[in-house]
């Protein structure tokens, strides 16, 4: 049936007016999505494009494993290639380690033990680090998987992690830290230490003891190694890669301690948190000398920072730093 003229008009104008709102429409479209120089809708479509640069890929992360330090677990495995190394007071005043990698990975690192409530605020300072351990009092096991950090045991990655056959257990469990989440990254970590040269002034100092209740540790300055040999115990800390465990810098840093989460000892008594975050005393050994200071870490996300008595800045020396959290 043939139409009308005046309705064939009206279906032309309509598939016309159709016809423009679309291109209208496309080109808002276009514009919102590519052009402009900039609202909040603008950036956040260019962002999440691939091609887009602008963004640096992933960074490796930190690691942070903690590691047995009892007789039964000596020597170690891996201390001589930490950046930092941590000594918590843990339960009955005896000590646990706190082995932080950044600028390069052992090939083994061990035994392995658990995590205390004392690592939760130490290691967030790294960024999100990786945190090796081998379970936990079922207490702090909330506040860990609350934290942001990526926690890594023997049960959640079995593979990473093997058994020696020469200790018992549970001194005998191993990591292997290059099967660990984010190794693949391409991207190094931050560093977690800024090197330099000593401070101005100090004193010579040929040795350092520090006493925990229940573990003595003591550094002694080697002018032929260039640095401090750690000893435990009156017995030298050994490794089993390098030998002798051996500190470029030393770092007496006096924290507050308080009692924890109901987790206790065999002689009921609660285990000691280490109050990592404020302020406090130190006192910093490197090159032969002993200079006394301050520490300060004002948030769990900032790292912690070293002055003398004078206000000046202290780096670190080339090898591992040794950080001894040892209560006011």
């Amino acid at each position: 049936m043939a139409l009308s003229r005046p309705a064939s008009r009206l279906i032309a104008a309509v598939a016309v007016f159709l016809i423009a709102a679309l291109a209208v429409t496309l080109l808002l479209l276009r514009g919102d999505g590519e052009g402009g120089d900039g609202g909040g809708g603008d950036s956040a479509t260019r962002s999440a494009r691939p091609d887009a640069g602008g963004s640096d890929p992933p960074r490796r992360p930190v690691v942070v494993v903690k590691i047995d330090n009892v007789e039964q677990a000596r020597p170690q495995t891996g201390l001589s290639a930490a950046d930092i190394v941590y000594v918590e007071p843990v339960e009955g005043g005896l000590t646990r380690l706190a082995a932080v990698y950044a600028s390069r990975l052992p090939e083994v690192v061990g035994p392995v033990r658990s995590a205390r409530e004392t690592d939760i605020a130490l290691v967030r300072q790294f960024g999100r680090p990786v945190l090796v351990y081998s379970g936990g009092a079922p207490e702090i096991e909330p506040l860990l998987r609350r934290a942001p950090i990526t926690l890594v045991t023997d049960e959640t990655r079995p593979g990473a992690y093997f058994r020696g056959g020469d200790r018992p257990i549970p001194h005998n469990l191993y990591v292997r830290p290059h099967q660990l989440p984010g190794k693949q990254r391409e991207r190094a970590p931050k560093p977690v230490t800024e090197t330099g040269a000593a401070p101005e002034g100090g004193r010579p100092t040929d040795a350092r003891a520090v006493d925990f209740r229940a573990a003595s540790y003591r550094f002694t300055w080697s002018g032929e190694d260039g640095r401090w040999r750690v000893s435990l115990n009156d017995s030298p800390l050994r490794t089993r890669e390098a030998g002798p465990a051996t500190a470029g810098t030393v770092v007496v840093q006096r924290v507050a301690v308080r009692e924890g989460r109901q987790v206790r000892d065999s002689g009921g008594q609660l285990s000691p948190v280490a109050v990592t975050v404020g302020r406090g005393e130190a006192t910093i050994l490197r090159d032969g000398k002993a200079y006394e200071g301050t520490w300060s870490r004002p948030s769990p996300d900032e790292p912690t920072t070293y002055r003398t008595g004078g206000g000046q800045r202290v780096t670190v020396a080339e090898g591992p730093t040794w950080v001894l959290l040892t209560p006011r």
